[in-house]
């Protein structure tokens, strides 16, 4: 396995790591921490040993697994399948300690569905807090055009994750989750927003969407069968891509120490947002 350290101000915050060749899985970043060192993010928990820290994770690329783990097959729900895709480095166009620009390739069966541009970021806000901008855009590379979907899209009402996704850690306590005017697992799933806050045990941490088309899509969170929040491509309905087009989402991640109010998660997610 390939790691890449990330660091802020001369402090770690993040490993990303990525499998050579032909193997299976997908690049993802763990640990990730605050300023003083609190991990945030969680790889292989014992719940779901496919959640892998922060990560691009779709489960139907055109009918290929990109998630991990079973597969939600219509009137038959979670099936194990042979249709595992793997998100394949194929090159850096810039690697620093603060961020990093990746070429990947997304193959199933010898195919690349999908090409991958991404780009990872470290932007110093606070002396407590600062932030992951990542953004990435995938294009259909092949002659015939492909959809993303979801459970959701394949029967399984409410599970439309799909897209960047962050698996927080487990603790004793579910961690709380809070937009700009909702609070609680059940008023902020499935619902769009501009930003989501998690908070758990000394740490924030602030979801926002930094385009347009990012803030249309609606979250998926989890807190209290897991601490897991994600963006959803395909929450409702099946999300295509024609040949040639081109899908580009950029999520920015606050990352802070203590227990965030509204009015200082709103304030940090319009520095950075803006910067």
């Amino acid at each position: 396995m390939n790691t890449l350290r990330l660091s802020c101000a001369g402090r770690p915050v993040g490993r990303y790591s990525y499998l050579p060749g032909d193997h299976e899985g997908r690049p993802y970043l763990h640990p990730v921490t605050t300023l003083a060192g609190i991990p945030v993010t969680e790889e292989r928990p014992a719940d779901h040993r496919h959640h892998l820290g922060a990560s691009i994770a779709v489960p139907d690329v055109a009918g290929y697994n990109f998630w991990g783990g079973r597969t939600f097959v219509r009137d038959q729900g979670p099936t194990v399948l042979d249709n595992h895709g793997v998100q394949l480095h194929l090159g850096w166009k810039l690697r620093d300690p603060d961020g990093f620009v990746e070429e990947l390739g997304w193959v199933a069966d010898g195919t690349e569905l999908l090409r991958e541009h991404r780009t990872v970021a470290v932007v110093p806000l606070t002396g407590r807090a600062w932030a992951l901008d990542f953004s990435f855009s995938l294009t259909n590379r092949g002659r015939a055009a492909l959809s993303i979907g979801s459970p959701a899209t394949n029967g399984r009402p409410g599970a439309g994750y799909g897209g960047f996704f962050w698996r927080a850690p487990k603790e004793d306590r579910a961690p709380e989750v809070f937009s700009a005017t909702d609070d609680g697992e059940e008023a902020v799933h499935g619902r769009r927003a501009d930003w989501l806050a998690l908070a758990g045990d000394g740490w924030t941490l602030v979801f926002a969407g930094a385009t347009g088309d990012t803030r249309r899509d609606p979250w998926f969170v989890r807190t209290a069968e897991y601490p897991g929040v994600g963006s959803s491509l395909a929450a409702e309905d099946r999300l295509p891509v024609e040949p040639g087009e081109t899908v580009v989402r950029r999520v920015v991640t606050v990352v802070a120490d203590g227990r965030l109010g509204r009015d200082e998660a709103a304030a940090l997610v319009r520095k950075v947002v803006t910067a």
